[in-house]
């Protein structure tokens, strides 16, 4: 006999771990030279050239306002980073790493005793309105469907600008 509560605690799980269909699109159109986030707004946009090529809503660190500085601060950082790692099998669905933390990044915590945190990504949600806005350790969140198109626009070395 199937114990139910088992089967539904299990497609849970399996929910949990990315264990569902993440079918990414081809893209073809123009190549994604820039990512622009605008912490105050909520908004990322990747862009081709001064061309806005896609906009999306966000959600950001528990913690939004100010730079990333140390590890659990759920702060998003702020500057130049690039896009250094894709994630197919993400816990988050897909991600995308962000170059946090760099030298300047590293430095500042080590001056003063602290890690500066890292595996900052933009990845999925899963379980999107189910948090608070600002709910992620300091990534940036859009929805699954959005991070299939994200993760098939972007490629590695792409620079990300976020803003306060």
């Amino acid at each position: 006999m199937v114990n139910i509560r088992g089967f539904l605690l299990l497609a849970f799980a399996a929910a949990l771990s990315g264990c569902v269909s993440k079918s990414v699109p081809t893209y073809t159109g123009p190549e994604v030279t820039r990512i622009v986030v605008d912490k105050s707004t909520r908004q990322m946009a990747l862009m081709h050239q001064d061309a806005v090529l896609r906009s999306y809503d966000i959600e950001l660190g528990f913690a939004p306002e100010g730079h990333k500085q140390f590890e659990g601060d759920g702060r998003t950082p702020e500057g130049r980073y690039y896009i250094d790692r894709r994630n197919p099998n993400s816990a988050f669905y897909l991600s995308i790493g962000i170059s946090y933390p760099n030298t300047q990044d590293r430095a500042f915590a080590r001056a003063r005793g602290k890690s500066p945190g890292g595996d900052i990504f933009i990845h999925g949600t899963p379980f999107r309105n189910a948090f608070q806005s600002d709910w992620t350790a300091g990534c940036i969140a859009v929805t699954n469907a959005e991070m299939r198109e994200i993760y098939s626009m972007v490629r590695m070395r792409t620079p990300i600008d976020i803003y306060p």
